[in-house]
This record gives C-alpha cells, structure tokens and sequence, in this order.
C-alpha cells in the first residue's frame, strides 16, 4: 500500500520566532559585511579622485564610484528592511511570552484557589472560637493555681497597712538612733586626773630656801661639813 499510494512524508515543524530572528539576524550581518567593503572601495575611488586631474581618466574613477554607491544603497535599504523585520519579530515575541506568562500565572492561581478551597473545608470558623475560648479558661486557671501555690503560709490576710507602716517608721527611727549613738567601749580612753581625784598638793618649782637654823644636806642626803673646819 505504502508503495502505491505512498508514505507520509514527516512534516518538519515551524519555525518558531527565535529561528526566524536568527536567520534574519545572519543575512543582516552579511549585508553589513557587504556595506563595509563598499565604502573601503569608495574611499579608495576618493583618494584616487583627488590625485588625478580633470579628465577621462577622473571622469572613469568617478563613474565607478557611482556605481559603487547605487550598490552601497540598495544594500542599506536591504539592511533597513532586514532591521524592520526583526523588530516585528522581536513584538512578537514579547507578546507571546507575555501570554504565556500570563497562562502560568492563571494555572498558578486556579492551583492556588483548589488547594485553599480543600483546606478552608477541613477548618471551620466555630471550631476555631471553640478552641480559643477553651485557652482562654486554661488560662484563667493556670493563674489561678500559680497564684494559691506562690501563697505565703505565714502571713495572715487581714493585715491593717497602717499598723504595718507605724511599725516601719518605728524601725527608721531606732536605726538613725542606733547609727547616731556610740558605744561607750568604741569611744577613745581619756587620761584620768589622778592628782585632782586625790587633791595633793602640787610639786614645788624651782629649789626652795632651806630653814636658817636646817642643816644642809648633800646630794645623798647626808649632812654637809662646813669648809672651815676641814681646812682647820
């Protein structure tokens, strides 16, 4: 069968804008290339003007010249062409992957919406409520027993604060007295007046003048001999 009617030849596939934009791109370089030889050549038909005189010979230069700048032209308008196309191509392509953003984007959210509309199904508002009333009292009673177990057994409650401020004062007062006074065994020893206690007389000062009629005595109190009498 294949034989006589044939096989199906495989359809290559389009182009896509990318193979399009290369390919536009590749011929736009070569009529560059073509472009930049020309004016190569135009600057050499310049100087070559420039060196010869007027006459068939620079009438012939510049005819080639001419020529060389209808070519040079219809190159540029090719290239200007070539240039419109792929920007065409270039807004194509930017649109197209703008959509194709765009159907992600809605795949994303329809993804997004099915997975919350599931979860929103299995989470109810009143449970919620429920289960927020229910740490509120466990709450209340968590307090409730720390406050009974951070109870004092010692203190009674019916405490008067003013009879409780009285006492505080009170202590302030006997500690600036306290603070004020001093011991009497802290305080410095002072030297006792034993001559004023025992009311003696007070020592002589200077030598006294010995009775007339007294013996003087020496320095061992003994009695002195007159010079008189161991001279005699």
């Amino acid at each position: 069968m294949k034989k006589i009617f044939g096989a199906k030849k495989n359809q290559e596939p389009p182009p896509t804008l990318q193979d399009a934009t290369d390919r536009i791109g590749k011929r736009g370089d070569s009529v560059d290339e073509k472009i930049k030889k020309l004016d190569a050549e135009l600057a050499r038909y310049k100087e070559q003007i420039k060196k010869t005189r007027p006459g068939p010979a620079q009438e012939a230069i510049k005819a080639r010249a001419m020529r060389i700048l209808k070519q040079r032209r219809m190159y540029e308008g090719q290239r200007d062409m070539l240039y419109n196309q792929t920007y065409n191509l270039d807004q194509v392509a930017f649109a197209s992957e703008g959509l194709k953003d765009a159907q992600q984007t809605m795949s994303a959210m329809k993804a997004a919406n099915k997975e919350l509309k599931g979860m929103m199904k299995t989470v109810k508002l009143e449970d919620i409520d429920s289960m927020q009333d229910e740490m509120m009292d466990l709450m209340d009673v968590s307090n409730e027993i720390q406050e009974t177990l951070g109870r004092s057994y010692n203190v009674p409650d019916d405490i008067d604060e003013e009879e409780l401020m009285g006492e505080l004062d009170a202590l302030e007062a006997d500690m600036d007295f306290e603070s004020n006074s001093v011991p009497s065994y802290l305080q410095p020893d002072k030297e006792s007046d034993l001559d004023s206690e025992l009311n003696l007389p007070a020592a002589p000062m200077g030598h006294t003048p010995a009775p007339p009629n007294r013996q003087q005595e020496d320095e061992l109190g003994l009695p002195t001999v007159p010079q008189a009498s161991i001279r005699s």
